[in-house]
């Protein structure tokens, strides 16, 4: 493009719109032009992630503010509830989305990537922005191929909504992709206590922790006769899916349609 990608971040006063803000306003090919969030008051963006004063206000209206400051872009990483309407709206509007939330149905995707391919504009539902963790599903989905038998476990905080988290939905669909199902364990095998072998997809499980003091960990444990094998990826700040974001912002000026997941951006 010969000028600034212009963006607009949605819960910017949350802990990952304030690291989106921070990212906007320190890419050079990118240019901050509104922040939303309900809860907060008419802060400049700028003083409120400690940088200098950048001249844009947050706002609590996303409608009008969507209308006013024209986006080229807006990065939402809100809530479920409101995903698919925050998404639909930007859409409408021609402004690409890219969705950092979870919530999303097959059903909601669809719909969504038909109203992106009517508009000719592109879009992201991602569950998870972070290279390392995009690298860790693609080997998961790779070893699966030759140790089928595994199981999935995921750790965050005890303050996160959705159970199992995308990224373990995510992962469990690229393996699904190469992997036939199996229905693992012993045939007779009995729960004592109900949901303790965890949550059934496609003839493994996914087990959920939450945790006060847990930020975002993803484990994929695979075993045959003799041996095992564990691919682990570990986020330790929001920082870690910035570079992400940054390259998503980017990729969505140049597609059309609804792309979900993030690993389509990774060669």
């Amino acid at each position: 493009m010969d000028r600034k990608i212009r963006v607009a971040v949605i819960g910017a006063s949350g802990r990952m719109g304030r690291e989106v803000v921070k990212t906007v306003l320190t890419e050079s090919d990118m240019e901050l032009v509104a922040g939303v969030d309900r809860s907060s008051g008419p802060i400049d963006l700028g003083r409120m992630v400690g940088f200098e004063e950048c001249g844009v206000k947050m706002s609590n209206d996303l409608e009008l503010a969507l209308t006013e400051s024209k986006p080229d872009v807006l990065v939402d990483f809100t809530g479920p509830h409101t995903a698919f309407s925050h998404t639909s709206l930007a859409i409408r509007l021609g402004i690409r989305p890219v969705m950092g939330t979870t919530g999303f149905t097959p059903q909601d995707i669809a719909e969504l990537d038909k109203q992106c391919q009517d508009k000719g504009i592109g879009g992201i539902i991602a569950p998870n922005f972070s290279i390392g963790a995009i690298l860790m599903m693609k080997f998961a989905a790779q070893a699966s191929k030759y140790f089928p038998h595994l199981e999935i476990i995921e750790y965050h905080g005890d303050q996160k909504l959705d159970a199992p988290s995308g990224t373990s939905v995510k992962t469990a669909e690229l393996i699904s992709e190469v992997r036939e199902e199996i229905r693992q364990g012993n045939p007779k095998e009995e729960e004592t206590i109900e949901g303790s072998r965890g949550g059934y997809y496609n003839g493994f499980r996914i087990h959920s922790v939450r945790l006060p003091g847990i930020f975002a960990q993803q484990e994929v444990i695979m075993a045959e006769q003799g041996q095992a094998l564990k691919i682990r990826h570990d986020s330790y700040d929001r920082a870690a899916y910035m570079p992400g974001v940054a390259i998503a912002v980017r990729k969505v000026m140049t597609y059309s349609g609804m792309i979900y997941g993030f690993e389509h951006f990774i060669d």
